[in-house]
């Protein structure tokens, strides 16, 4: 039997030093339904004194949390792994109904969520920094780990149940206090989240939830008492937490953009290369850092693999997340629909060869729906080929030989992620040795790590140094400190 977790789903609330409280600024915006357009929550923004207190009761909780035993600090997050388990259902129904996705696809981020909290709670040896006795005549070295401070993730609205786990119980395991704020575009899941984290019985102090927007954001950058910021989102806003960040003396992780490349190397097997690369394009409605909205193709194959691809995608059904058929749900707001069909606009423009036109097929009468839209024979100096769309726009581009379509990956300004389909080793090998990106896959749709392997952006998809999930945080959260001892008697 569940436990029941009381949550409140009219309004938007901060949790801060173990109490619920209302934000305070005067700004907010309403929290729709991107399927039914139905609004089902208002959230105002938090106001300075807001971050002002968040900050200071994580500063003060962190001085006792930092003394205390890391076996005993990780038993809350043991209790706050089976909670996720338990509620996995229901926080994915009410994140479906504030974002958009499949309520598989819901289920399937919050999976990848509650892996991250199972690694943390390995903490015990992951932080163990090393030891070298007899360094020097007399002397033993030893490599501590300490715990910084309170630190902050903000987070995006495409995946608001996975993304803050990135961060959250691998600050907390090594001894941090930590801040989230959320995207003010789908807030209540993380409210979820930290009913649960106020059942498994963490200090006061220690974890908190600050919501907001913008002006909220350049408060934490810019707090003398944070001492790291993780973010997650576009590549311009990324930049600007990085600098801004960076500038006042913060350990910054910004991951930024994407346009990730499908390559399809003539040896492919189609059928499996093309649903692939459908499910990589298009869950998510395209809202996601991994799809790979660009699929280079080796001429000699490439009338075959769009055949297949078009058939797959016209066949999809796109329908409220909710809905037990639905393969795709919409996007996130009527804007981003028309971002979206702009970019679209601009490929016909641009003389790309549109195989597959999603705004012209039935989708819901309500809702920011778009069906998956496809364009041929497109060049990879045009928008819609270099350009992160964040929607269910695929391009395909026509490579003269498997050089020339590593080539075409490499001219990308981004370097997230990155996808072979081929029956050949020697064409993995060069694949794995030539693309230049930080998350990599031979026959896969999707390079996405486990928790237990960093998420790694290289180039315009990534600021800073570490990246998020496994060791990388580890390196992120603590410091180390040589401890050198000398007893000349012994």
């Amino acid at each position: 039997m569940t436990m029941e977790i009381p949550i409140d789903i009219d309004s938007v609330q901060n949790y801060i030093d173990g109490e619920w409280r209302a934000p305070s600024g005067i700004d907010g915006q309403d929290i729709v339904n991107p399927a039914t357009e139905e609004t089902i929550a208002h959230t105002n923004f938090s106001a300075t004194s807001d971050v002002d207190e968040a900050v200071q009761a994580g500063q003060d909780a962190f001085v006792e949390w930092r003394e205390v035993p890391v076996e005993e600090r990780i038993q809350p997050l043991f209790r706050l792994k089976q909670l996720l388990e338990d509620h996995q259902d229901e926080i994915a129904k009410l994140l479906v109904k504030e974002h958009g996705k499949t309520f598989q696809e819901a289920k399937g981020e919050l999976r990848r969520g509650i892996e991250n909290v199972e690694v943390a709670c390995g903490i015990p040896s992951l932080m163990q920094a090393g030891h070298l006795p007899n360094a020097a005549p007399e002397i033993d070295e030893t490599a501590v780990r300490k715990p910084l401070g309170v630190f902050t993730a903000i987070t995006p609205f495409n995946f608001p149940g996975m993304i803050p786990l990135w961060f959250l119980p691998y600050a907390v395991a090594t001894g941090n206090a930590f801040i989230l704020k959320p995207s003010e575009r789908d807030p209540l899941t993380a409210q979820y989240l930290f009913a649960l984290v106020e059942k498994a019985g963490f200090p006061d102090g220690i974890l908190q939830l600050v919501n907001g927007s913008k002006e909220t954001v350049n408060i934490l950058l810019e707090h003398d008492d944070i001492a790291g910021v993780s973010f997650v989102g576009s590549t311009p806003v990324a930049k600007h937490v990085y600098e801004t960040a960076a500038a006042n003396g913060k350990r910054v992780q910004a991951q930024g953009g994407a346009k990730n490349h499908i390559v399809v190397a003539e040896s492919a097997d189609l059928d499996f290369a093309a649903e692939q690369t459908i499910g990589s394009a298009f869950a998510n409605t395209g809202q996601r850092c991994l799809a790979n909205p660009a699929a280079v193709v080796v001429d000699e194959v490439y009338d075959d693999f769009a055949d297949r691809v078009v058939e797959n995608a016209e066949n999809m059904t796109v329908a409220d997340g909710l809905a037990d058929d639905s393969e795709m749900g919409p996007l996130i707001t009527p804007e981003q629909q028309e971002r979206v069909e702009e970019y679209i606009r601009e490929g016909i423009e641009d003389g790309a060869d549109l195989l597959l036109d999603g705004r012209e097929l039935e989708t819901p009468d309500t809702g920011n729906f778009l069906r998956p839209t496809i364009f041929g024979d497109v060049d990879s100096e045009m928008s819609i080929a270099r350009e992160e769309i964040f929607g269910p726009v695929l391009a395909l581009i026509r490579a003269d030989d498997f050089e020339d379509a590593l080539d075409i990956v490499n001219r990308s300004r981004f370097g997230n992620a990155a996808s072979l389909f081929t029956d050949r080793g020697s064409d993995a090998r060069k694949f794995r040795h030539t693309v230049d990106a930080g998350n990599l896959g031979v026959n896969t749709g999707t390079a996405a790590p486990m928790a237990f392997f960093h998420f790694g952006g290289w180039k315009d998809s990534f600021f800073g140094d570490l990246h998020a999930q496994g060791e990388d945080m580890i390196h992120f959260y603590t410091d180390k400190a040589i401890y050198i001892e000398r007893w000349p008697d012994a």
